[in-house]
């Protein structure tokens, strides 16, 4: 399972991988910010129009595994990282992350919910560190173009480039 560009062909099943795996939000990010389902297709459009460009790891013919990734000003972010909950845990999303990381030589962020520990411990395995509140406040500001709810409930991790370049 090597991972491959997805084209838009694939975006149905781009949809159905994150819908499926973001499950595991309900009931652990705040109430108002999950949406069923949690990306719906006009949104998907808009980020692929954002210029989000989506990577897949497939099996038997399905997509199983998604990330995103998307150069915004000097930095390159990791967007909508998903595996389907009955593929998790099996290395797909590293085999991802590594894939899209070997593709840029830029700092990289990652924006998620302060409460998805299990996805900040997964970053943080991968050489991610947290960014501290200020921090993170004035990167999801610049970087991101999310709801003054969300800034509150999320968080950045930065990769040791942009400690290296970036960190103020």
């Amino acid at each position: 399972m090597t991972p491959r560009a997805c084209t838009a062909s694939d975006e149905a099943e781009v949809l159905a991988v994150i819908n499926d795996g973001a499950r595991a939000y309900r009931g652990v990010i705040p109430a108002d910010r999950f949406h069923n389902p949690y990306m719906a297709e006009d949104y998907l459009h808009a980020e692929i129009a954002a210029g989000v460009r989506f990577s897949a790891v497939g099996q038997d013919g399905t997509l199983v595994a998604v990330m995103g990734i998307q150069d915004v000003k000097d930095v390159t972010l990791i967007r909508h990282a998903y595996v389907r909950t009955a593929h998790q845990r099996k290395g797909l999303g590293a085999q991802l992350l590594n894939a899209l990381l070997e593709g840029t030589g830029r700092p990289v962020l990652i924006g998620t919910w302060a409460a998805a520990t299990w996805a900040l411990a997964f970053y943080q395995r991968h050489g991610f560190r947290l960014t501290d509140t200020p921090t993170k406040t004035r990167l999801l500001k610049t970087y991101w173009n999310i709801p003054a709810r969300q800034v509150e409930t999320s968080v950045v991790l930065a990769d040791a480039r942009w400690w290296a370049e970036k960190n103020p």
